[in-house]
C-alpha cells in the first residue's frame, strides 16, 4: 500500500535551515506528482510547495516563495523540502502529500 514517511523536523532558531525528506513506497514514485502542506495550531492545512513528476516544474505559496526548495530524487523514492530564512510563522506540522494519501507529518518549531 501507498506509504509516506516525514522525517526532518524539529526545533530551529529564526533565520535557520531545515531539511525534510519524505521516503515514498508502495507506489511507482516517478510517475506522481508530489506535495507539501501544513497545518499550523488553530489553522487550516496549507499547501506548501508541488513538484511534476520528473521534478521539471515546481510551483510555491506565495509566503515561502524564495525561502523553501522542493525536489525529489527518483531513484530514492524521496521527496525534499529544503527550508531557509525559517520564521515563527513557519512553525507547523508539514505533511508529504500525494493525491488522497497523506504522511504522518513531522513537527517544525522555529522559536529562539
Amino acid at each position: 500500500q501507498v506509504q509516506l514517511v516525514e522525517s526532518g523536523g524539529g526545533l530551529v532558531q529564526p533565520g535557520g535551515s531545515r531539511r525534510l525528506s519524505c521516503a515514498a513506497s508502495g507506489f511507482a514514485f516517478r510517475w506522481y506528482a508530489m506535495n507539501w502542506y501544513r497545518q499550523a495550531p488553530g489553522k487550516e492545512r496549507e499547501l506548501v510547495a508541488s513538484i511534476t513528476s520528473a521534478g521539471a516544474m515546481t510551483n510555491y505559496a506565495d509566503s515561502v516563495k524564495g525561502r523553501f526548495t522542493i525536489s525529489r530524487d527518483n531513484a530514492k523514492n524521496t521527496l525534499y523540502l529544503e527550508m531557509n530564512s525559517l520564521k515563527p510563522e513557519d512553525t507547523a506540522v508539514y505533511y508529504c502529500n500525494r493525491d488522497v494519501y497523506w504522511g504522518q507529518g513531522t513537527q517544525v518549531t522555529v522559536s529562539s
